[in-house]
């Protein structure tokens, strides 16, 4: 072969890994993100706006009614939104388009989620050096809106915003997990409600209700279905089950500690009340709002932000008219072993923004981001449900000051379960907490989940849940979420990423491939000078 050839061969083949791996990687090579000195109104720039939302209408004009208020503000900027109908379908669409570069420029997300992302390099902006910015930082000289200052946002929920001490998003709303009561039954069945719910209470008069007439009907509510106590989140549900008992779920690194004696003890205590009924959860037997509403449970366990759902006169219930009893409905902390001492998870929706090429379209994203927690958007968002806004601007703000005052003046805007559930979280927000993110944090929140749903099913099929059934159980789930490959990880770590996509995993293909051509090339040639 001549040298030209053997020249041309081997750079056409080095060209083809060179695309192979830009192929890969996309947009794991982008520069890091910097600060434009000044906004370029004179550019068109389009942004894409991922954003959840169910069937909440008045929601989705409030969303367009933002997008449209930023627009008027800053005419060279469209927002194009795309709506989701849950978080999860959101985090699944990103995982896929960060391979391809097409990821949102913004994001409604979750930390947790975020922490996947962040395995591609500067794919997700870490936002310290923006939301300090002089000019288009919080309350920066520049803007042209009333946005709240760093001091103004509420400081847990920034914190949670934090991963691996850097900043990757803004609060959009809070929420807590709640236990919405109907008192009148708690009540008729002799008992009187305490001020904190505390876990031996809850068990004991949810067993209390599963008591029958002589026609074979609940006493409690003459009617043929009960289940006293359904919990809509079982995630949460172990999770702050554990922390109020100070046992182990993970660290700060990653390193799983759920699968520990006190976890075993709580599974042990779940499956001795779903054995007789007086237990349930949401993926089992629906949403505990539908079973509450209709006089069906007593403690039913969900987000403060599914208030507008829960009681006699639920403007978002789903149950028809006819189905709804008659009750008084209290909002309680989420059930407690030591009430002295409470626990609260914090959770809620958060803003991210994504790397692009352009500078001014990320500083152009982040201007919207910064946008969505200004107080017309915070104030009119909290008001759809039990949310509440993230910045003390907001809550101080007197028109979010007099809808909290109006409480019970009527079922729709100002429904009293839904302000009570708000104010829950705002007068409780010192005894919140979250829980560690890194890369495989979801999938360890699932597992804590999958352990209660376990156990209710299993007891339900008349299994016997003891320490051999645990043992096995918490074999099986650490193999289903992989977490034995998130042990140890921190946040910063590249494996435990879930299943390639396709694509990839043919460009990957592919690359070893040439790799293995570029070898045999290799050999080739230093065979034929040897002959020489």
């Amino acid at each position: 072969m001549r040298p030209f050839r053997k020249t041309a061969v081997f750079a056409a083949v080095c060209i083809l890994a060179g695309t192979l791996l830009t192929g890969c990687h996309g947009s794991k090579g982008r520069a890091e993100f910097a600060v434009p000195e000044q906004l370029d109104e004179s550019q068109k720039i389009e942004l894409s706006f991922w954003a959840k939302n169910d069937t909440n209408k008045t929601q989705t004009k409030i969303y367009e009614k933002a997008i449209s208020d930023f627009e008027a503000l800053y005419p060279n900027i469209d927002v194009n939104m795309r709506l989701y109908t849950d978080y999860g379908k959101i985090y699944n669409d990103v995982i896929t388009n960060i391979s391809t570069n097409t990821t949102p420029n913004v994001c409604i997300t979750y930390p947790d989620h975020i922490a996947t992302y962040m395995t591609g390099d500067n794919v997700v902006v870490p936002l310290d050096s923006l939301i300090s910015d002089a000019k288009y930082g919080l309350a920066g000289s520049e803007l042209k809106f009333d946005g709240p200052s760093k001091d103004e946002v509420v400081p847990q929920f920034l914190s949670e915003c934090s991963i691996g001490g850097t900043t990757y998003a803004l609060p959009y709303m809070r929420s807590t997990e709640a236990c919405y009561v109907n008192k009148t039954f708690v009540e008729k069945l002799g008992y009187e409600l305490p001020d904190v719910l505390t876990w031996d209470f809850v068990w004991e008069v949810s067993e209390a209700a599963m008591a029958k007439d002589a026609d074979g009907n609940f006493a409690v509510n003459g009617q043929k279905v009960m289940i006293p106590f359904i919990d809509k989140s079982t995630d949460n549900m172990m999770i702050q089950m554990l922390k109020e008992r100070d046992a182990g779920y993970s660290t700060d690194e990653g390193e799983v500690l759920l699968f520990n004696d006190t976890t075993r003890e709580i599974l042990k205590t779940v499956a001795e009340h779903a054995k007789t009924g007086a237990f349930s959860t949401f993926k089992i037997s629906s949403y505990p709002a539908n079973f509450l509403d209709a006089g069906q449970c007593i403690f039913a366990i969900d987000s403060t932000a599914g208030a507008t759902w829960m009681g006699s006169h639920a403007p978002l219930s789903d149950i028809s008219k006819d189905k709804f009893v008659e009750f008084e409905t209290e909002v309680k902390m989420f059930p407690q072993y030591d009430p002295e001492n409470p626990r609260m998870i914090s959770q809620g929706p958060s803003v991210c923004i994504f790397n692009k090429e352009d500078p001014q379209v990320v500083l152009a994203s982040w201007l919207f981001a910064q946008y969505l927690i200004s107080n017309d958007v915070q104030i009119a968002y909290a008001q759809t449900e039990g949310y509440v806004p993230v910045t003390t601007k907001a809550m101080e703000a007197e028109a979010y000051q007099d809808y909290v005052s109006r409480m019970g003046e009527d079922n729709d805007l100002h429904y009293d379960v839904k302000i009570k559930a708000s104010k829950l979280l705002i007068d409780n927000v010192q005894h919140t907490f979250v829980t560690p993110v890194f890369n495989g944090s979801t999938s360890l929140r699932d597992a804590a989940g999958q352990l209660i749903e376990d156990v209710t099913k299993s007891v339900r099929r008349k299994k016997n849940v003891d320490d051999a059934y645990l043992d096995a159980l918490f074999d099986d789930v650490t193999a289903l979420y992989r977490l034995d490959q998130t042990t140890g990880m921190g946040s910063g770590s590249k494996e435990n990423m879930g299943p390639l996509p396709t694509a990839s995993k043919a460009l990957i293909a592919a690359l070893v491939v040439t790799w293995i051509l570029i070898g045999i090339y290799y050999v080739t040639m230093k065979l034929k000078s040897a002959k020489k």
